[in-house]
């Protein structure tokens, strides 16, 4: 595919993100205090390697960004809508954003916006679907966890087209190239949560911790009931040693919040989850811990 390239004005142009440019917008979200992960953009450019575009001056100088990440046939979701402090109040944003959108052009699109921009992004067409809470804590309390949970393995052990699956009933979507880096990127720890043994076991949950800028952050945390999502976080916060740990819950899911209060976190940060059209057939109940704000 030749790569997507727009002129802005004289002085400034949109083109598609090399891999190496992701890591720009990797530092322009730490600035902004979104505590990416040391690793998100092998991940992230797996997903969809020209989903990432990138305005510049004619210096080549970094201006604005922003990710259009296409899933299948039908979803999309949009992250990284970032300008650079000094340039901004230009136009560039909503520039850049015109071309986000329309990448995404046919499909249902969501995102995870934060606070200050929620209003812009009604205006937009975007009406909000949930609110997602950060928690963080510095170190864990314990988190009892009730009889019943499912058997907690390395997720490796099981074949990668069964958690493809199984992760695209939970984001309403497949993304296998995404969740194929996610899932083995050095530092990251993913495990899964089965009933039953041999080939005939049944995935029961899936969650992955990863390294960040600050701390780790669990994401997903997928779990088909609370007992199993507590011995996921366990098993996750035990073999993660960076500190502080966050995960992002979706506020619908009581027993999700329960969970992050059990551990003594407190919430840190915010955004809401916002769609053009109609919200996909997401499993909330399911859903103990958001994968990434970035991607979805």
């Amino acid at each position: 595919m030749i790569p997507f390239a727009q002129q802005v004005n004289q002085e400034a142009r949109i083109r598609t993100m090399e891999r190496a440019d992701i890591d720009v917008a990797i530092d322009w979200a730490t600035r902004e205090g979104w505590n990416p992960g040391l690793l998100d953009a092998e991940a992230f450019h797996a997903a969809d390697p020209d989903g990432f575009l990138i305005a510049e001056d004619e210096r080549r100088e970094p201006l604005a960004c922003i990710s259009a990440v296409r899933y299948g046939d039908r979803l999309g979701f949009v992250g990284f809508y970032i300008v650079r402090p000094d340039r901004r109040g230009e136009g560039l944003g909503l520039t850049i954003w015109r071309a986000g959108m329309a990448r995404l052009a046919g499909r249902l699109v969501g995102l995870d916006g934060v606070v200050a921009q929620q209003l812009a992004y009604r205006r937009s067409g975007f009406r909000r679907a949930w609110r997602n809470l950060r928690y963080g804590v510095h170190e864990p309390l314990p988190v009892p966890v009730p009889a019943g949970a499912a058997t907690v393995v390395d997720a490796a052990s099981l074949p990668i087209a069964r958690l493809v699956a199984y992760d695209a009933a939970m984001a309403a979507g497949p993304r296998g190239a995404f969740l194929r880096a996610w899932l083995t990127l050095p530092g990251h720890v993913a495990l899964a949560a089965t009933r039953g043994g041999g080939d005939n076991a049944t995935i029961a949950g899936l969650g992955v911790a990863r390294p960040c800028r600050q701390g780790t952050k669990i994401g997903p945390l997928f779990a088909a009931d609370e007992a199993t999502a507590r011995a996921l976080f366990v098993a996750l916060a035990e073999r993660s040693p960076a500190r502080p740990l966050f995960l992002d819950v979706p506020e619908p899911n009581a027993e999700a919040v329960a969970l992050a209060r059990a551990a003594g976190m407190e919430p840190t940060f915010e955004t809401a989850r916002m769609y053009i059209g109609a919200p996909p057939a997401i499993p909330l109940p399911r859903v103990f811990g958001i994968t990434t704000f970035e991607l979805g």
